[in-house]
């Protein structure tokens, strides 16, 4: 008896290890990739055009034809496109093209989030949009003192729109572009 318990123990044994390795073990990584950026310093930018603002210091401001700022962050590859457009009888017609602009992203974006601004004090009045999701921009804004001037912003990132992956980068930049509205004086 011992002889057939013992055969029938091994038989036992080989069928349960064969089956027993499916899958191969893969270690799980350490961690994840962690992206700090520096604290933000700001320092007021002033020219010829008839506002002012504050921007990052870490930022590089070129300025384009009529009063239009490109500011780029080469460290996060973004950039954030500044217009200025002359308010002409035409307020209707730069809000609707303001408004047009961001809600074209809602075809890729989870949820558009519209966040008003009102400064009487300095007639800066406006709104700002988040874009959440794989959108091709995640934060624009427009201000304006309706009747002479207006102001949109809107920032892109060189890479392919996946906001899991830019998600740090876009909320920082969110903030930059936050307090530039803030900040934005008409001369």
């Amino acid at each position: 008896m011992p002889t057939k318990q013992l055969t029938i123990f091994s038989l036992l044994a080989l069928i349960f290890s064969l089956f027993s390795c499916k899958d191969e073990v893969l270690p799980k990584p350490s961690g994840y990739l962690r992206l700090d950026y520096p604290v933000a310093k700001y320092a007021n930018f002033e020219n010829n055009c008839p506002f002012t603002f504050e921007m990052n210091s870490d930022a590089i401001i070129k300025g384009e034809k009529d009063c239009g700022f490109t500011i780029t962050y080469p460290k996060m590859k973004a950039t954030i496109y500044l217009t200025y457009k002359p308010v002409d009888q035409n307020i209707d017609k730069l809000l609707r093209d303001a408004q047009k602009l961001t809600y074209e992203h809602v075809i890729k974006a989870d949820d558009i989030l519209e966040q008003p601004y009102l400064n009487p004090d300095k007639k800066v009045y406006g709104m700002f949009y988040q874009v959440d999701g794989n959108a091709a921009t995640n934060s624009q804004f427009y201000v304006t003192d309706s009747t002479k001037h207006f102001v949109t912003g809107s920032v892109y990132f060189y890479a392919k729109p996946n906001y899991d992956s830019i998600m740090p980068a876009a909320s920082y930049i969110k903030n930059d572009m936050q307090r530039l509205m803030e900040t934005l004086k008409w001369k």
